[in-house]
């Protein structure tokens, strides 16, 4: 903790000391932030939707969902305009469903019904290292366009039960298969490659609001299931391609 208020008061000092000056690095942006970045993104999702209404869940808005993360930048001072940064981010998605369904009984017994609960979770993540150029003719904010690569993954998690049950009922039927109790999972990971647009906004010295968006490209997915084995022939068109929008909050140095 006091690690970080001597952090703050660096930069509080430093950036006071700029701004009073008739600094030379006015003639380009410059500066080092980080923070929140929240955003929505929209996946494809005919393919798995087709999945997920077989397995008995409605199918996920075409609309998209939330994702929340962090990013970061530097500025170099050696090459005019240009930084460098990372973001990270994360969101999910759930479709459930609940109906009635007979209970395996012993042949000649009185049938017996419960309400099955069923349940898809559809999530996306990652994380990409980026390079911007801001924009030079654009004063007072940044404009910046540039790349990011890394990797990530879109996870499907599965799910039908009869609802809550009892601590011996839940190791009898995570024992061996019981007719009505499934839980699986599927995770296709691969490279990531996005362009993007940001727009950051200075509010004071030390504080700055980000706008942006872009597109993520994936490629050499791998797909896997339960114990991270892998699964043979695995769909093409089930991926993490995905347009997004960003918002976000930065606390660091900026000029521009």
């Amino acid at each position: 903790m006091r690690k970080t208020y001597l952090l703050i008061a660096f930069i509080l000092i430093a950036s006071n000391y700029i701004l009073a000056q008739d600094s030379p690095f006015y003639d380009a942006p410059f500066g080092v932030g980080g923070g929140y970045v929240g955003g929505w993104i929209v996946p494809k999702l005919d393919a798995i939707n087709v999945q997920l209404q077989n397995f008995g869940v409605p199918a996920l808005p075409a609309s998209g969902f939330y994702t929340s993360g962090g990013a970061g930048f530097v500025y170099l001072g050696f090459i005019k305009n240009f930084r460098v940064g990372g973001m990270g981010f994360g969101g999910s998605r759930t479709s459930t469903a609940a109906a009635i369904q007979s209970l395996p009984v012993p042949t000649g017994s009185k049938p017996q019904y419960a309400t099955e609960f069923s349940e898809a979770t559809y999530s996306l993540g990652g994380g990409v290292l980026t390079i911007e150029y801001t924009l030079p003719f654009v004063k007072n904010f940044g404009i910046s366009i540039g790349a990011g690569i890394g990797r990530g993954s879109l996870d499907i998690q599965l799910n039908k039960n009869l609802g809550n049950m009892n601590w011996e009922n839940f190791w009898n039927a995570s024992s061996g298969y019981d007719g009505y109790t499934q839980s699986s999972s599927l995770k296709n990971s691969f490279w990531i490659f996005t362009p993007t647009l940001n727009v950051d906004i200075p509010a004071y010295h030390l504080l700055a609001f980000r706008i942006g968006t872009g597109y993520q490209f994936t490629f050499g997915g791998n797909w896997t299931y339960n114990n991270n084995k892998n699964i043979l022939n695995g769909p093409t068109d089930i991926n993490g391609n995905s347009f997004y929008i960003q918002a976000g909050i930065f606390v660091g140095l900026f000029s521009y």
